[in-house]
């Protein structure tokens, strides 16, 4: 990096170097099952719950073995702190039916973590399941299925606790649900007071160690089929979780098209210790497509430098593209991600606050405008320099050598 550049963005009141350390200092939860298309070990059988992919992509990863030998390459090529993201359907060791799923199926993944430095998070996995009653779990009508998915995601609290205690890293367990109405229904307040019901008795199922893991509830606006009514909506879940102290977490694909998801952060950390992030790209609706630069993502990553949140979210990431090369998918999304962070921490708020509590809206706007062809692209080829990593045209390459002479002989 030349001395210029750190001497451009001194002179805005940036310390390059801090930025770079507080980068490094962010986890990034990378989820797995971009390298499966949400397949998991199960079995085979198709998505259901509002769930898709789309295309075939060969190389898919198909076992235990090929998911964390891709996992492996792709970690090569992502800078900075990292950690992997579970679905219970992702069970390595011996596998059984879901609601008995427990620690003893994640034994592979906490010694594969543990190897590498990384923490673990997790998911209960309440979708693509013949106990999904009419597109029901926690708050089907059938007691028989509610009790179902409260043994699951109970015993997902004993999983998550394991990987906080084994890995010394903080993990999240992480609810959603499908559950929803295609048409119009009868009744909204029946399934969000059995849903209620349901979520006080898996945090009630088993008192876990906040000292080393926390949960979260993810909303989300609609999904396929359930497209006039969904029960875990983002007005349940707020107040569900600002009641029961537990996380709230937002997706940025969860949200109706014309929400500025970004806007909602520093209205939830006025109110919230921790905030938890699935970070995906939304095309027209919930769609999973891989991070791309841009303006959307961008405005998240800025509202967590300025709220001063980095240190207290949860940053996951959330898309699942099968019509593209899929470890390719995971990088680049992964480094985008960590781009967008970088760029915010290299912005001047200082200034730009000052300007703005003045009234001085003008400055705001100019400096705004003049800070977007400052030299960050120099301090990311730095960041990835001091770990040792290939910058983005080499990795394309390296990693289409790996396509050719492994993902295509699958």
């Amino acid at each position: 990096m030349r001395k210029q550049v750190k001497e451009i963005y001194a002179s805005y009141g940036v310390d390059v170097y801090e930025a770079l350390r507080k980068l490094k200092a962010t986890k990034i939860s990378l989820h797995c099952w971009q390298l499966d298309d949400v397949k998991g070990f199960e079995g085979e059988g198709d998505l259901t719950g509002g769930i898709q992919t789309t295309g075939n992509y060969p190389g898919r990863a198909r076992n235990f073995k090929e998911l964390t030998q891709d996992l492996d390459k792709a970690l090569t090529y992502i800078p900075g702190s990292k950690k992997i993201n579970l679905h219970a359907i992702y069970q390595a060791d011996k596998i059984v039916e879901r609601c008995d799923v427990g620690p003893e199926q994640f034994k592979s993944w906490v010694k594969y973590a543990k190897e590498r430095g990384l923490g673990l998070d997790y998911n209960p996995t309440i979708f693509s399941h013949k106990m999904l009653k009419d597109g029901m779990s926690l708050s089907s009508p059938d007691e028989e299925v509610r009790k179902y998915w409260i043994k699951h995601c109970i015993n997902g609290l004993k999983i998550t606790e394991m990987f906080g205690k084994e890995l010394g890293q903080k993990s999240l367990m992480n609810i959603w649900i499908p559950d929803g109405l295609k048409e119009v229904p009868a009744d909204r307040l029946g399934p969000r007071m059995r849903l209620k019901d349901s979520l006080d008795q898996i945090l009630k199922g088993y008192k876990y160690d906040k000292r080393v893991m926390d949960v979260s509830v993810e909303s989300k606006v609609f999904g396929i089929g359930v497209e006039s009514y969904t029960t875990g909506s983002n007005e349940f879940y707020l107040n569900y979780a600002s009641s029961r102290k537990i996380c709230c977490l937002l997706d940025t694909g969860h949200f109706h098209p014309t929400e500025n998801v970004a806007d909602k952060i520093s209205s939830m950390f006025a109110f919230y210790n921790k905030l938890a992030f699935h970070v995906s790209r939304p095309v027209r609706w919930d769609s999973d497509h891989v991070l791309k630069l841009n303006d959307d993502l961008q405005d998240v990553a800025d509202e967590l430098v300025k709220c001063d949140g980095l240190s207290r979210s949860y940053i996951g990431l959330d898309y699942f593209d099968a019509s593209i090369n899929r470890v390719v998918a995971l990088v680049v999304g992964a480094r985008n991600m960590e781009k967008a962070l970088l760029k915010a921490l290299l912005t001047p708020w200082n200034l730009l606050k000052e300007a703005q509590d003045k009234g001085d809206h003008t400055r705001v706007l100019a400096l705004q405008e003049e800070i977007k062809t400052l030299p960050w692209s120099e301090v990311w080829e730095e960041y990835l320099k001091r770990q040792e990593m290939v910058n983005d045209a080499q990795m394309y390459k390296e990693l289409k050598q790996y396509e050719e002479s492994v993902l295509l002989k699958r």
